[in-house]
């Protein structure tokens, strides 16, 4: 059984520049945690590997037993930041969070034959291609943009018979999967996150395709398999990597295969279709709110080496 308990809630904006004494005042005050949101609803985007990118304004949130004394809480912080500063409570409503992350995750269609399902609910359509994820692994479930974008496209193409797939970033699994059980041959998929593996596996075997599904660290996979070994690269991660693998990513895939790309935003595509127009015949980019994907065709001969 879930455990259920109350909490308090309290918010302060800060900077860059003082982000890091706001973060340990909340801890030193009791926070059990802190998360930071960006004041100005600028993109939010993932790090790469060892950063911690901050934007310009933050918001910092701690969240606290409720039986704290709120009045000495306040006191405490405002000692060590300044009266000035500008602090919001809140008592959060006692209730199930997971609970009510299920009960809010409701079965989602993708193009005209893929349906992504939270595995507690059933599909509401038994025939379709459903592919049931865990709403509690949160590494991917269709909700974003992005992954959206990626899954409408596998959706699209008339034949993914004998197809070889390479999900690169596959986080939760969901591209890998979707594209198995959408008639793809086989699929390796890698993360540089040890528990995105984790949960790609366990959704594999709950969708019941895991013998057609490798999964590796970027550092294990086979040197057999980095170059030309692909008929679809998937890559749906970030502007940045996306642009530095580019050469990586365009050897992976065979000539006159495809790579799609997302976890872009459109302001960034000109940069991203520069990157990749050397190995692949671009298309035009495709658009869902402030995000994009970008396909190509491999061309037979790169037009640089």
């Amino acid at each position: 059984m879930a455990n259920i308990m109350p909490w308090i809630q309290l918010t302060l904006q800060t900077n860059k520049a003082n982000n890091d004494k706001a973060e340990q005042a909340l801890f030193d005050a009791g926070a059990l945690s802190v998360t930071f949101r960006d004041a100005e609803d600028n993109p939010v985007l993932e790090p790469l590997p060892g950063e911690t990118p901050l934007w310009d304004e933050i918001i910092l949130t701690g969240l606290f037993e409720a039986d704290i004394n709120t009045a000495a809480l306040t006191s405490k912080i405002k000692i060590q930041l300044g009266e000035q500063t500008s602090l919001k409570l809140e008592a959060l409503e006692d209730k199930d969070w997971v609970r009510a992350w299920m009960d809010d995750y409701k079965p989602m269609q993708f193009g005209k034959r893929l349906w992504v399902c939270p595995k507690h609910l059933p599909p509401p359509q038994p025939d379709a291609v459903n592919l049931m994820l865990d709403p509690g692994l949160a590494f991917g479930t269709g909700t974003h943009p992005t992954t959206a974008l990626c899954l409408e496209w596998l959706d699209s193409i008339e034949s993914l018979s004998n197809k070889q797939v390479l999900d690169f970033g596959c986080g939760s699994g969901v591209l890998a999967i979707g594209a198995l059980m959408l008639g793809a041959k086989h699929c390796d998929a890698t993360d540089i996150d040890p528990q995105a593996i984790i949960a790609s596996k366990n959704n594999a075997i709950e969708n019941h395709v895991a013998e057609k599904l490798d999964l590796y660290l970027p550092s294990d996979m086979p040197d057999s398999q980095l170059y030309e070994n692909y008929d679809i690269v998937l890559a749906n991660i970030l502007a940045g990597p996306l642009t530095t693998l580019a050469e990586q990513l365009a050897n992976y895939c065979k000539a006159d295969g495809y790579i799609v790309l997302s976890g872009i935003l459109e302001t960034q595509s000109e940069k991203i279709i520069q990157a990749y127009s050397p190995w692949f015949n671009m298309q035009p980019i495709t658009v869902k709110g402030d995000w994009i994907r970008i396909t190509g065709k491999k061309l037979k001969v790169a037009l640089k080496t």
